[in-house]
């Protein structure tokens, strides 16, 4: 049988590891927002500016074609790289930057950088939108080959 004395000291443990689980998780939640909003500048990402996206150096190279380019008066890289709406264009800022960090952490990912499948369509539907006067004029000769614009026209936002 167990004394109260007992009981109020393993009590008192069960509340202080408690405790000490709530500090560590709240500890690890505050560190890892400083890393991101403060050291990798994760602030910068929910805006349109396009210098975040040279915050990787893996996108100088397409940042520096960018600014060479007739895109720069017109479209940032949220313009062509995000879909419309909201919640998809976060939705997807949210899922590259995850993306981009599991992949910049752990070294896997190719160099040159190349647009993924998913991302690739984003971009497809952009360009569709913003010319949708050229490519409906253009479409019947391109129809049922499949063809993207950003197949034939890769380096007109870029310039590399």
């Amino acid at each position: 049988m167990r004394t109260v004395l007992e009981d109020v000291f393993l009590s008192a443990r069960g509340v202080f590891a408690a405790v000490l689980m709530m500090a560590a998780l709240v500890g690890a939640t505050i560190g890892t927002g400083a890393y991101v909003f403060v050291y990798a500048k994760g602030a910068s990402y929910l805006t349109n500016d396009p210098a975040a996206c040279a915050n990787c150096h893996i996108m100088s190279e397409q940042y520096a074609g960018w600014l060479a380019s007739s895109h720069r008066r017109s479209a940032v890289c949220n313009d062509c790289h995000t879909p419309a709406g909201l919640i998809a264009k976060y939705q997807t800022k949210m899922m590259n930057g995850w993306n981009h960090s599991v992949a910049f952490t752990t070294g896997r990912f190719h160099e040159p950088i190349r647009i993924g499948a998913r991302n690739l369509d984003v971009t497809e539907r952009a360009c569709r939108n913003c010319h949708e006067e050229i490519v409906d004029a253009i479409s019947p000769a391109h129809a049922g080959e499949g063809k993207g614009c950003v197949r034939c026209h890769g380096s007109v936002g870029h310039l590399h």
